[in-house]
């Protein structure tokens, strides 16, 4: 049972809110800033208690997603799921989760939360049937560019009967039939999170890849679709099969409406998607990565003679193929306490790097690294009282980026077809996508 609903932005703006059951009082967006932004570290924890109140959140979008129950036997699981989901509701609908989505699209939220729950209580989640209550429109916030041709079809290889969209390509909100005006559009994302654990010494000590395969309809007259994906694709220590490119993933699971009777024969994927996003298959690989790793880093530390200044040498190497680039790229290194100043030397223009004195941290940002090139840095920070204990301080390296059109794992789409043949000409995209999830190097 939820008493209410709130939407923060980064900096404790209110955005969003909804009070179902009127005993949590009214200045509880305040309080729960207040304890967010208090809490030491980058990962505060999802569930907090005032008095009586507990507070339960996550964080998408750079936006703060938070319900408050007073009842103590609430499941704190099921509160997140829902969030999780009224975001996911969110994106569908307004296209994107931001702070200016938000605030664009914030008579479209209202209605959403008022149907979604009813009296603190959660009735659905279904965007297939939340359309047929929704009146209000969307309001697109992503301005036109002269620049981004992704809507019409001009950008990505040919895949036989699909295509390869850039990573804004599915950014768009849910619209009606009136005003698709007849065009029909669908997405096929295939998405993976890699965490890796590496040694001082460059060893390999940990790599997990989380993947998934999003459906993004807009096709009211689809009544089914077929997914190919590779052939020789194993699961577990079944046997490997047919002539592709070998896929293997530890485990695997599927949506409950995907029919699997082509699955065995010939690795295909049966659905009738209903409009906006769902996933309809998720997998698993641990301890077994079949490509390289995209980026590793080395790293020298050193006293400058003695003194209280830490010099940092570092070198960032990006193992992708040469046509390919690793982007949105971010190497925070903690430093030592009471670390004042920080000069810097980098490679390249557009790479840029700041002291966190909050966070204890040394963030470097690299908007764009091509495959097969070297990148490197010299941190010059000053420490007072700097010792060989306070250098021990310096480390674990952590980078966060994202890999566009490339998979860890291999997994392609060979073909996506619908069910019927669609009267009217309709555009079919596939977008591949790796994010880190949690890429450690020890120092």
């Amino acid at each position: 049972m939820i008493s209410q609903i709130f939407i923060l932005s980064s900096k404790g703006d209110h955005l969003i809110y909804k009070d179902y059951r009127g005993d949590a009082g009214s200045d509880v967006q305040n309080i729960f800033y207040e304890k967010v932004t208090a809490l030491t570290g980058d990962q505060p924890p999802v569930v907090m208690t005032h008095k009586d109140i507990y507070f339960v959140h996550i964080r998408q979008g750079g936006l703060y997603w938070v319900a408050t129950t007073t009842a103590v036997d609430s499941s704190p699981f099921t509160v997140i799921e829902f969030l999780n989901r009224l975001a996911a509701l969110v994106k569908d609908y307004c296209g994107n989760v931001s702070e200016k989505s938000v605030q664009m699209n914030f008579a479209l939220i209202y209605e959403l939360l008022d149907e979604v729950l009813d009296y603190g209580y959660i009735q659905t989640t279904s965007s297939d049937v939340l359309k047929n209550f929704i009146q209000t429109e969307a309001v697109s916030s992503r301005p036109f560019s002269l620049f981004d041709l992704s809507n019409v079809g001009l950008f990505g290889a040919e895949t036989q009967q699909s295509k390869v969209a850039p990573s804004s390509a599915a950014t768009r909100p849910i619209q009606s039939s009136r005003e698709q005006g007849g065009k029909s559009e669908i997405f096929v994302d295939v998405i993976e999170r890699l965490s890796v654990v590496l040694g001082s010494n460059g060893v390999l000590m940990k790599a997990d890849v989380e993947g998934e395969v999003r459906v993004k309809c807009y096709m009211p007259s689809c009544s089914e679709i077929r997914i190919g994906i590779n052939e020789e694709f194993s699961i577990g220590k079944s046997q490997l099969r047919g002539y592709g490119a070998a896929v293997h993933v530890d485990g695997c699971s599927f949506h409950q409406t995907v029919r699997l009777d082509e699955f065995d024969s010939h690795r295909i994927l049966r659905l009738c998607p209903s409009q906006g996003e769902q996933t309809v298959m998720q997998y698993q690989l641990s301890d077994d990565v079949p490509s390289a790793l995209p980026l590793r880093v080395y790293t020298n530390n050193e006293r400058d003679n003695g003194g209280s200044r830490l010099l940092m040498y570092l070198k960032l190497r990006c193992d992708l193929p040469p046509k390919s680039a690793a982007i949105h790229v971010c190497a925070t290194i903690p430093v030592p306490k009471g670390s004042l100043s920080l000069s810097q030397e980098l490679s390249s223009p557009d790479q840029s790097a700041e002291l966190k004195p909050q966070s204890r941290a040394v963030q470097w940002q690299i908007p764009r690294f091509p495959g097969g090139t070297q990148l490197s840095a010299l941190f010059k920070l000053e420490v007072p009282g700097l010792s060989s204990a306070s250098m021990l301080e310096v480390g674990p390296f952590a980078l966060s980026f994202e890999l566009p059109k490339f998979t860890v794992t291999g997994l392609q789409i060979r073909f996506l077809r619908l069910s019927p043949i669609q009267p009217s000409p309709s555009q079919r995209w596939v977008r591949y996508t790796t994010l880190s999830d949690s890429y450690t190097i020890r120092i």
